[in-house]
């Protein structure tokens, strides 16, 4: 394994080991599994909970919420984030995720009011927002520049994976032991990463410059030279902390409005595509349709090939490039929304067939671009004096879109029909494919200076067009 160092202001080629790398986005992705596995709760669980003779009835209208609330508390738990991250560290800000998630399955155990479970599913929101804010920082300070949209996909596998870690485990236990194993994934993050290390651009933030060094010694192996990169981190800190970002800083410049708006712009659409409708109301979604397959065994397929394309994704993402499978992406969902609509819309209940392709191959498109690339480009289109600032902005508009969609997505099926909603989330990946196109810039295997810098327009020698190609 190689890096490029400097050594008398020549490129060399040094050796770096890159185990304690991928065992620190792995461990800290284990609150992206945690976080699938919330996301995925409310597709078995509904159902139990809307049976009049269970323990606990809940209505349609009380179920949206259920489903929608964790929205709110995303959002609630993202406002916070980065200052927290900045205050204490990313290490202790994951760590502290984890608690809020505990108590969310605690709760939803014992709970025997609807109050409860809305209580519950806020409380795991909130630890959702941390997570989308905190993990991609923390992987990206820590990530080479030839692995880093690796690391960064991790975050969305396991995201996938907590999906249909829920799907199977929800269909195949009852509701209390559901929730029992669900809680395990925390006890497991918190055994594996208490031992990571902090990341060395937050410690040398701090001025602990020899703990940064021992950190970032264990990320690069200890045959790797850190000094030229420490300097390089400290420089960039310490221009940083000159700058003193603002909110308003993220609008100031054309390089910061430009990363501004592809960051927001791809987040607030990644949960236009639908995706939590979708993941929430998959067993609806096939009982409305009449499929033939059993809607239970048609989640956990759908989520088992959102999971190994997730897969693809984090080895091709920095092979192919961000921009590229992003429209590609944003082309096949609007494609498979558009068969979907026109499934419902025409009643074709005699190729039962259409739903379950449809919405597997919703989920390889979503996979491969919209699923994972939003997040990672948060880590890496600003600088990090604006890192937080905009990522808790990023999260805020993703999560505010996702509590929108989910908790209208019925009233849109009931007032319009299954076709019309699917037909009008077609026309926003239409829209999303045109934004990728002419919005999003390109950051496969360019260094965080570098994708600064041409967002500024210091670096003019690549068109966009050649980005694409």
């Amino acid at each position: 394994m190689e890096s490029i160092g400097i050594v008398s202001g020549r490129p060399v080629l040094q050796d770096t080991k890159k185990l304690w790398q991928y065992s620190a986005a792995i461990s800290a992705c284990l609150l992206a599994l945690a976080t699938g596995s919330v996301l995925a709760w409310t597709s078995p669980a509904l159902p139990q909970l809307k049976d009049p003779n269970g323990w606990l009835f809940v209505n349609t209208e009380q179920g949206s919420w259920i489903g929608s609330i964790l929205s709110i508390g995303a959002i609630i738990g993202a406002v916070p984030a980065g200052t927290l991250a900045d205050k204490i560290g990313r290490k202790k800000t994951i760590l502290a995720t984890a608690v809020p998630y505990l108590l969310s399955w605690i709760i939803i155990i014992f709970a025997r009011s609807v109050a409860l479970l809305c209580l519950a599913r806020t409380l795991a929101g909130i630890s959702v927002g941390l997570t989308c804010v905190v993990v991609p920082i923390y992987i990206a300070e820590f990530a080479e520049p030839s692995i880093r949209g690796v690391l960064g996909s991790i975050f969305q596998l396991f995201l996938s994976a907590g999906i249909l870690f829920g799907f199977i485990f929800g269909t195949f236990l009852n509701y209390t032991w559901f929730a029992v194993i669900c809680a395990q994934i925390e006890v497991v993050f918190l055994a594996t990463y208490i031992w990571m290390p902090e990341s060395p651009q937050w410690l040398m933030g701090q001025g602990r410059k020899s703990e940064a060094l021992r950190a970032l010694s264990v990320f690069r192996g200890p045959k790797y030279d850190v000094n030229e990169e420490l300097a390089s981190i400290q420089k960039s800190v310490e221009e940083a902390a000159l700058r003193k970002s603002s909110v308003l800083d993220l609008v100031k410049t054309r390089g910061a409005r430009t990363a501004l708006f592809a960051g927001l712009g791809m987040l607030a659409y990644q949960q236009l595509t639908g995706i939590n409708a979708v993941i929430f109301y998959t067993e609806e979604i096939f009982a409305a349709a009449g499929s033939s397959l059993d809607a239970d065994v048609a989640s956990i397929i759908v989520a088992f090939v959102q999971t190994f394309m997730a897969c693809v994704a984090a080895v091709i993402v920095d092979r192919v490039g961000r921009r590229l499978l992003l429209i590609v992406s944003s082309s096949t969902l609007a494609l498979c929304l558009f068969l979907l609509g026109l499934y419902f819309k025409l009643d074709l209940n005699g190729i039962g067939w259409l739903p379950l392709v449809s919405l597997t191959t919703f989920m390889i498109a979503f996979s491969l671009g919209y699923g994972p690339i939003p997040w990672m480009m948060m880590g890496e289109l600003f600088p990090p004096e604006k890192k937080g600032t905009a990522s808790v902005l990023a999260v805020m508009v993703n999560w505010s879109t996702s509590f929108l969609v989910t908790k209208f997505f019925s009233p849109l099926k009931a007032t319009f029909g299954e076709g019309i909603t699917f037909w009008i989330f077609t026309v926003l990946m239409v829209s999303a494919t045109i934004f990728g196109y002419f919005i999003v810039p390109e950051t496969r295997g360019k260094s965080l200076q570098q994708i600064q810098d041409e967002l500024n327009g210091k670096n003019n020698g690549q068109t966009r067009n050649s980005e694409v190609a």
